[in-house]
């Protein structure tokens, strides 16, 4: 049975991490989704560039896997640069996600959703909004009905963006703030802390083993408002899919 979270948002998401800085997580009980199918859990988890590397969700399935006992699936649909605009519902990274989502549920219990997000908001026109979209972005995505009832996990913006390359970067608090708000105020949502977690020389992206913790960060929240009432039903193995298809032909 393969339990699997979605992973959504930019950069810090999909995973900037030197693969060098930290030991690989061997667990064969990771998997990634690609091409609709679960494939052994591969470096990196989310290649939305050439320059992808450690994501916060290996440490994060790592301790949910052992925890729970049980395979974990990740969807990787986070995409580095991207604004809350972009990831609007009838947007293209929104249609994605929950395309991707649906192909995982046919093989999967969709068990909840990563988010990390919001430095290209950081502009003085765009954080004063970043409260209301988000709220319309999670609302939309609880239409799914794989996604209504489970944990929508939003991770907190690194206080290392004051020595960013943007002025910007200096309204990173704001973000902050609409994120707990959001989170005290919707339901099955947890905010998860940054707080002191190291960057990269670019002082915009978490270093390898700031991400190592940082996924650990997000499991003890999500402990805290895991939903035990999911049905973890028994799901079709996608490899007999796969021969099945195969006898088809």
């Amino acid at each position: 049975m393969i339990h699997s979270f979605l992973l959504i948002g930019q950069s810090n998401m999909a995973g900037r991490g030197e693969i060098t800085d930290v030991k690989p997580i061997d667990n064969p009980n990771i998997k990634v989704l690609r091409n609709g199918r679960w494939q052994n859990m591969y470096i990196p988890v989310n290649p939305d560039r050439v320059f992808s590397g450690v994501n916060l969700a290996e440490s994060f399935a790592d301790m949910y896997s052992k925890e729970h006992n049980t395979q974990v699936g990740l969807i990787p649909c986070a995409d580095g640069g991207t604004s809350l605009n972009q990831w609007r519902e009838g947007g293209l990274l929104f249609d994605n996600a929950i395309y991707q989502t649906r192909l995982a549920s046919r093989t999967s219990t969709v068990a909840g959703i990563l988010w990390h997000q919001g430095e290209s908001d950081c502009e003085e026109d765009l954080y004063p909004f970043y409260e209301e979209k988000l709220k319309k972005i999670i609302n939309a995505f609880r239409k799914e009905k794989e996604l209504q009832d489970i944990p929508f996990m939003v991770g907190g913006l690194g206080d290392f963006l004051v020595y960013g390359g943007r002025e910007s970067y200096k309204n990173y608090t704001h973000i902050n703030d609409a994120l707990k708000h959001i989170a005290n105020e919707c339901n099955m949502v947890r905010f998860v802390s940054a707080s002191g977690l190291k960057s990269k020389p670019d002082n915009l992206h978490f270093n390898a083993k700031a991400l190592r913790e940082f996924g650990i960060r997000y499991y003890n929240e999500f402990k805290k408002i895991e939903n035990k009432n999911i049905v973890f039903t028994e799901k079709p193995d996608p490899d007999d899919i796969f021969r099945t298809e195969l006898e088809l032909l």
